[in-house]
């Protein structure tokens, strides 16, 4: 019996999910796993060698605790279970520890969002393309989990929803916070906005060069909010005096990068966007004959 923990149930959510405090720290838990609710009494224990355990995680603060507690009280045990099963979906795509977060956000989502669509309430993603085409793979999950709704509540749910559904999926095998993504997303649609009005262009959706595009913005505003990771451009001075227009371009792009995240634009990030942005409009040119006019 070495090394086991025991938990006191609190609450019985459902089969699947238990709340609990105890163990080594004397913290609150939740618990899931296939029937472990199943027959559980409020005062009763948990042992931590419990093989119906599947993932047992702790609520840091006294808030946190009471703002599960309140959210498991209002969930659906359907809910519950649909969750159960795209988590698993999610697992088998992404081997690895998911974001202990995503046990209590997606649900909640999901609740959400089935309420919405039985109140006839519009689902709207301005960034679903964006979504799409900068997580496929979790795109592709997460419309499978809309599938699994859908069946499982009788309801229609839009393609719009299954982009929103894509940030938990990234999220809870990222651990990038739902808030980041939503932030990366809006800054990313604002930069191509811009550049779309300063060039006087407008990008095919589905065009290699919109695609291009968004991925280099995406990866920048994600260094740039994650300034651990140190990038180094060999050539920042021969792009700042040979692609002047691109320069100036990508510098006021920075600017309104600087503006939104509240992060620094290291000088080689507005090197390597001015360089992109060369080689786009450069391109677009060249598909059309035209000659490029030296500034």
């Amino acid at each position: 019996m070495s090394g086991i923990e025991l938990f006191t149930v609190v609450r019985v959510i459902g089969n699947n999910v238990v709340m609990v405090t105890g163990g080594k720290k004397e913290s609150e838990y939740v618990i899931l796993g296939k029937g472990i609710g199943f027959g559980a009494k409020i005062g009763g224990t948990i042992a931590s060698d419990d093989k119906r355990i599947e993932k047992l995680f702790r609520l840091e603060d006294r808030e946190q605790w009471s703002q599960a507690h309140h959210l498991l009280e209002e969930f659906d045990p359907q809910v519950m279970e649909i969750t159960d099963q795209i988590l698993n979906l999610i697992g088998q795509e992404f081997p690895g520890t998911l974001n202990d977060k995503v046990y209590l956000a997606l649900p909640s989502h999901i609740q959400f969002t089935i309420y919405r669509i039985r109140k006839g309430m519009d689902i709207i993603n301005p960034f679903l393309e964006e979504t799409r085409i900068s997580f496929p793979k979790e795109y592709d999950i997460a419309a499978k989990a809309a599938e699994l709704i859908g069946k499982t509540f009788d309801i229609e749910v839009p393609e719009d929803e299954i982009g929103f559904l894509t940030y938990h999926v990234y999220s809870a095998v990222s651990h990038v916070p739902v808030g980041h993504l939503v932030k990366a997303s809006n800054v990313v649609g604002s930069l191509v906005k811009y550049i779309e009005e300063e060039r006087q262009v407008a990008f095919d959706r589905g065009s290699m060069d919109y695609v291009r595009l968004l991925m280099h913005l995406r990866f920048s505003v994600d260094r740039i909010l994650n300034q651990e990771i140190h990038v180094d451009n060999p050539f920042a001075e021969q792009i700042r005096s040979k692609f002047t227009q691109e320069y100036g371009l990508a510098t006021r792009l920075s600017g309104m990068m600087e503006k939104e995240l509240g992060k620094k634009v290291p000088e080689a990030e507005v090197c390597f966007l001015a360089m992109h942005l060369y080689r786009l409009f450069t391109g677009r040119l060249q598909q059309k004959n035209q000659p490029r006019e030296e500034s």
